[in-house]
């Protein structure tokens, strides 16, 4: 059967995306093909787009690692998944638990492995994750990266407590998701963000408390003052190397600050003696493992929590759905449908 599928050619910008005919991919014995009801971007897509990801990407990849589908063909020894089951896939298509090592990160759908932007996708068994079932198919294709990525921050080493507190800057779709799983595990969430349309929103989501920063240019010191000046147990950092310093100082007593993905390249924290007297510790994280994402489905199921969608494009309008999440500052998941 024929399809389409988008691909990233060696050019800049929008220029770079072309769409070719597509046939239906011949699985091999531990790979899945799907066919695609809906994918969606990240900030990734973007960099791997102008150059800038740390992980080039190869010239002619099929891009985005975030979609949904359904599967139509099977390797003859796949166990994990039969015809007809509406999955996704893991962000590394070989990490599936435990320590994150080199290895994994340099396999990633969208970069050197295939994505979600076509007609099929073939998918390495070992990826395959079936998805709540209550979920939209522009739901579903929300949770890859951002999802699973915010989920690890707070839940690994040990889960937030509900007599904790949780801090997110940004308001990107890590921030959000970690907004809404800081509240899922019953910690009390401040987020900080850029406009007060952004701060409304997220106050229908439940966040406690809401910092924009127009208003309150030295928002640490409004963290400090909203916790009685203890500071916040949790700091999930989704902006990059300008915010860390700001981070460091809403930070309570042995608080953990987990910087989100790959950064912009060029960014730098702020200059002085950065951790003052605060005992902490800062770690930089990139999405987690098929263990996490499945341990997050089952929480997101428990608690019927739904991703945040800002827009829904077609796929011949992928192109202007990259052009929308790059240029007009979205609030929530940029999805195309299939």
């Amino acid at each position: 059967m024929k399809g389409v599928a988008y691909h990233l050619e060696p050019l800049r910008d929008l220029a770079g995306l072309s769409i070719r005919p597509q046939a239906r991919p011949e699985p091999g014995p531990h790979q899945v093909v799907i066919e695609v009801r809906a994918a969606s971007l990240n900030r990734r897509d973007l960099m791997l787009l102008d150059g800038t990801y740390p992980l080039p990407a190869e010239p002619g990849i099929v891009p985005l690692s975030d979609g949904v589908g359904v599967v139509v063909a099977v390797g003859e020894k796949v166990t994990r998944a039969a015809l007809g089951d509406r999955v996704t896939a893991t962000y590394y298509p070989h990490y599936i638990d435990g320590p994150q090592r080199l290895a994994h990160v340099r396999q990633q759908y969208g970069a050197n492995f295939n994505g979600m932007l076509a007609t099929y996708a073939l998918l390495e068994e070992d990826s395959v994750v079936h998805v709540p079932e209550y979920l939209t198919d522009a739901e579903a294709a929300s949770l890859t990266c951002a999802g699973v990525v915010s989920w690890a921050a707070l839940t690994k080493p040990v889960p937030v407590r509900p007599d904790e507190s949780v801090l997110t800057v940004g308001t990107g779709t890590v921030a959000i998701f970690a907004a809404q799983f800081g509240k899922l595990l019953g910690g009390r969430v401040i987020s900080i963000t850029s406009t007060e349309r952004k701060a409304e929103r997220l106050r229908k989501l439940g966040v406690d408390e809401v910092v924009v920063r127009a208003e309150h240019p030295d928002w640490e010191q409004r963290v400090l003052e909203l916790t009685g000046g203890d500071g916040v147990d949790h700091v999930v950092d989704a902006v990059g190397g300008s915010t860390v310093a700001k981070s460091v100082r809403s930070g309570a007593y042995n608080a953990r600050i987990t910087m989100i993905g790959a950064m912009p390249t060029g960014e730098n924290a702020t200059g002085g003696d950065l951790f003052g007297d605060k005992y902490l510790s800062i770690r930089k994280i990139a999405v987690g493992s098929r263990a996490d994402f499945e341990a997050m489905n089952v929480a997101m199921t428990e608690h019927r929590m739904r991703p945040v969608i800002d827009r829904e494009f077609s796929f011949d309008e992928a192109v202007e759905a990259y052009r929308y999440f790059r240029d007009e500052n979205p609030f929530g998941k940029v999805i195309v449908t299939m």
